[in-house]
């Protein structure tokens, strides 16, 4: 396991390689699509984002509300290829990882290797136990949407794998092709 801390720099993002087990410590936003979408036609407007994005991670969670005592309810990552549409203009802001679940789009990863940034995956299905790596949450954009509000969270051994990297590694089209040569 790689640990890393936010937020991000050049040479730590160098550093990963698809495929590579990663813990994440320190800060982490929150955004999914609405989020998203109201994010990019402000700074389309001219508007400032609501935080920093210099590396920055953006985690694509709409968590649950919390039951007493808890810091956060289920926070599972949700589907990323639909943020696909937002991602340009925000690595051109310094945006320097996106965490989520499943593929990309072909352009995303090229975009990956243009602004130096990494793309990780988190396991679907297990949103309590990553609930359990997030130490404190706090909404800080767009209230108004609810579980999908841009949270502030801090994360301790927060489980990803590297799933794009600044070189073009792929580990979703490395697995077909693994998968590919087995004879059933």
């Amino acid at each position: 396991m790689i640990r890393i801390n936010t937020p991000l720099t050049d040479e730590t993002v160098e550093s990963l390689r698809a495929g590579d087990k990663v813990l994440i410590n320190g800060v982490i936003y929150t955004a999914r699509d609405a989020a998203h979408k109201r994010l990019v036609e402000g700074l389309e407007r001219g508007e400032l984002p609501p935080f920093d994005l210099k590396g920055q991670i953006i985690y694509y969670v709409g968590p649950t509300p919390p039951r007493p005592g808890q810091v956060i309810g289920s926070a599972g990552p949700t589907t990323a290829i639909r943020m696909d549409k937002y991602v340009e203009p925000l690595l051109k802001l310094g945006l320097k990882g996106m965490i989520g679940k499943g593929y990309r789009s072909p352009q995303v990863r090229e975009l990956l290797v243009r602004y130096k940034a990494v793309y990780f995956a988190a396991v679907g299905g297990v949103a309590t136990l990553l609930a359990k790596a997030i130490k404190s949450s706090e909404v800080i954009a767009y209230e108004d949407l609810g579980t999908e509000a841009i949270r502030r969270l801090v994360v301790e051994d927060f489980p990803v794998i590297v799933a794009n990297d600044i070189y073009g590694g792929d580990i979703f089209e490395e697995g077909r092709k693994r998968f590919a040569r087995i004879d059933l």
